[in-house]
């Protein structure tokens, strides 16, 4: 079956629509009860991952049916966003948050929410966000509109969905999450609830997000088959 856009789109339902069906509280909540919050987590991430190789092999072989043609103009766009999106992944990876898996252990003693986190409280999903954004606008057939959509709902949906999962699950400690922090990249800042905290993200996030740009960047033409450079 893979080949065709029809695989496309059930990787795009099984992957998108899998993290969202299994996070929610119904379904969740009875299998947490029947097999224990670790097995669950595990049997979540095994299912997720066999669903995004599904998606990977799928887009993969997919027939190329245009959309849309993108201009030239539009190859700017990932060039711009993708190394802001490896600065966030990589400070996302490496930073303890309380929407991390396992994360709200954070919130058992009080907590002072530093680094990255005063930018965002959602620094991967911002960074994967913006990654899908940048390719959507360099990538007009059907497969990839598929594909990079699916990851752009899946990561901007998912901060909220995240946050009510996590607010439910602790409670009162919610509070200080939401008083301090912000969904919006610099909004808690803005808003004067938080201080930014360039020292605590660290000059090392910085630079290695930036080397992990650097390396995709000039390792594109081999895994994507396309050089990213405008022009």
């Amino acid at each position: 079956m893979l080949g065709t856009i029809d695989a496309v789109i059930i990787g795009v339902l099984a992957f998108t629509g899998g993290h969202f069906l299994l996070s929610s509280a119904p379904i969740r909540d009875r299998a947490v009860e029947a097999i224990g919050e670790e097995k669950f987590r595990g049997l979540y991430s095994l299912v997720m991952l066999g669903a995004l190789v599904w998606l990977i092999l799928a887009y993969r072989d997919a027939p190329y049916l245009e959309v849309w043609l993108p201009s030239a103009a539009t190859k700017w766009i990932p060039n711009i966003l993708v190394p802001l999106a490896c600065i966030l992944l990589v400070s996302g990876i490496t930073t303890r948050s309380p929407t991390s898996v396992g994360g709200e252990a954070m919130l058992a003693e009080p907590t002072t929410f530093k680094g990255i986190l005063t930018i965002t409280r959602h620094p991967f999903l911002w960074g994967t966000g913006l990654w899908s954004l940048g390719h959507l606008a360099t990538n007009g057939d059907l497969a990839s509109i598929l594909l990079f959509g699916a990851i752009a709902v899946l990561s901007f949906a998912g901060m909220p969905a995240l946050d009510a999962k996590l607010r439910r699950k602790v409670d009162s400690a919610w509070g200080p999450v939401a008083m301090t922090t912000s969904i919006v990249p610099f909004l808690a800042v803005i808003q004067g609830r938080t201080r930014l905290d360039l020292a605590g993200i660290g000059w090392w996030r910085l630079g290695l997000g930036v080397l992990v740009w650097v390396l995709l960047y000039g390792a594109h033409p081999y895994y994507a088959g396309v050089w990213p450079h405008p022009g």
